[in-house]
C-alpha cells in the first residue's frame, strides 16, 4: 500500500528514472547488459540512484524501461537462491549487498516502447502517480551529482518558492555549447538559488545567457504532465522536457535552480564513467588504497612513455 504524501520527509512519493536507452556509448558491452547495471567499483548506477531516492525519502522508484531491458527492474528482485547459497558460505556480507537494491525502496517499472524523448519518459510515470501527489522528482541515471542531498535542497526551495525546482552547474565557457543552460533573473537572497527565465539548449559560447548548466535532476510541479501533452515533438519526433519547462515559465509558473557546488560525473559516456569509478574506487575502504598506488604506477609508466616518445 503507498504511503500518504505526509508520510514523505519531503513531500515526495515517487522518483522517475528515465532507463530506456540503448546505450549505444558502451557497445559492445550494452548488447546484453543495460547500462544502467554497469558498476561504479562494484554497485550498479541504478542502484546508487535508487539509494539517493530513498535519502530523498521517496517509497517509490518509476523507472521507465525498454521492452529488452528487463534486467533493470530484475535488479530489485528478491534471490532467495543465492543468498541462501552466500549465508551457507558464511558471507553474510555479501547476503546484505544482494538485498540492498530491494529495501532500498519500491521500484515500479513503467514501460516505453519507442525512444521518443525524455520528455515522453517522465510523461509515462503519470499513469502511476496517487492523488494526493503534486510534485514528482526526475532522476536521470547518468549523472552522478555528489555529495548526495541536493535533492533535499531542492524540496526546500519549492517548498519556500512553490513551482519547480531544478539542479544546475556552473561549467566553463568553453564548455556552455554541450549543455542545456538557463537564463536566469536576478539573484534570490540565497546564493545558491536562481529564478529561471528560460533555457537554450546548446548554445554557442557567444549566445549563452549564463554558465549555469543544467544536470540531471529535477523537482517537477504535477502541472508538467499536462505541459507535456500541449508540446510538440522536435527533431527526430522527441518531446523534449525542456520544451515543457519552457512552456511554464511563459505562462507563469515558478521555476528556480539550485546551483550544486560539488562533484558531477556523466556516467552515460565511457569518459564519465571511468573517472567515477576511480573517484568512487579511491574512496572505497577496500580497494582505495590498492587502487592509490595502482595509479601512480600507471602514471609514472605513462610519464616516462611520454618522455621516450618526445626523444
Amino acid at each position: 500500500m503507498s504511503l500518504p504524501i505526509d508520510e514523505h520527509v519531503n513531500a515526495v512519493k515517487t522518483v522517475v528514472v528515465p532507463a530506456a536507452g540503448m546505450g549505444t556509448r558502451f557497445l559492445p558491452a550494452t548488447k546484453t547488459v543495460p547500462k544502467e547495471l554497469l558498476p561504479v567499483v562494484d554497485t550498479p548506477g541504478i542502484e546508487l540512484i535508487a539509494e539517493e531516492a530513498a535519502e530523498l525519502g521517496a517509497t517509490r522508484l518509476a523507472i521507465i524501461t525498454a521492452p529488452n531491458k528487463a534486467g533493470v527492474m530484475a535488479h530489485f528482485d528478491s534471490f532467495p537462491d543465492l543468498e541462501a547459497t552466500l549465508a551457507e558460505r558464511g558471507k553474510t556480507a555479501q547476503v546484505q549487498k544482494v538485498r540492498r537494491a530491494a529495501e532500498l525502496i519500491k521500484a515500479v517499472p513503467v514501460t516505453q516502447d519507442k525512444p521518443l524523448g525524455l520528455g515522453h519518459a517522465v510523461g509515462l510515470a503519470e499513469s502511476i502517480l496517487d492523488d494526493d501527489e503534486d510534485v514528482v522528482a526526475v532522476m536521470l541515471p547518468d549523472d552522478l551529482v555528489l555529495p548526495t542531498g541536493v535533492m533535499g535542497r531542492m524540496a526546500q526551495v519549492r517548498a519556500e518558492f512553490g513551482g519547480s525546482v531544478l539542479c544546475a552547474v556552473e561549467v566553463a565557457e568553453d564548455e556552455v555549447s554541450n549543455y542545456g543552460i538557463f537564463e536566469i533573473e536576478a539573484d534570490t537572497a540565497e546564493d545558491d538559488v536562481k529564478k529561471v527565465k528560460g533555457m537554450v539548449e546548446k548554445p554557442a559560447m557567444a549566445d549563452a545567457p549564463s554558465r549555469f548548466a543544467a544536470t540531471g535532476r529535477y523537482l517537477l510541479d504535477r502541472q508538467i504532465f499536462d505541459a507535456l501533452r500541449r508540446i510538440t515533438p522536435g527533431s527526430g519526433g522527441e518531446l523534449q522536457l525542456t520544451d515543457a519547462i519552457d512552456l511554464l515559465i511563459d505562462e507563469g509558473h515558478p521555476v528556480h535552480i539550485v546551483v550544486h557546488k560539488g562533484k558531477r560525473h556523466d556516467l552515460g559516456n565511457p569518459g564519465g564513467y571511468i573517472p567515477a569509478c576511480v573517484d568512487f574506487g579511491l574512496s572505497h575502504p577496500v580497494y582505495g588504497a590498492h587502487l592509490k598506488r595502482a595509479i601512480k604506477q600507471i602514471l609514472a609508466e605513462h610519464e616516462a612513455n611520454d618522455v621516450s616518445d618526445v626523444k
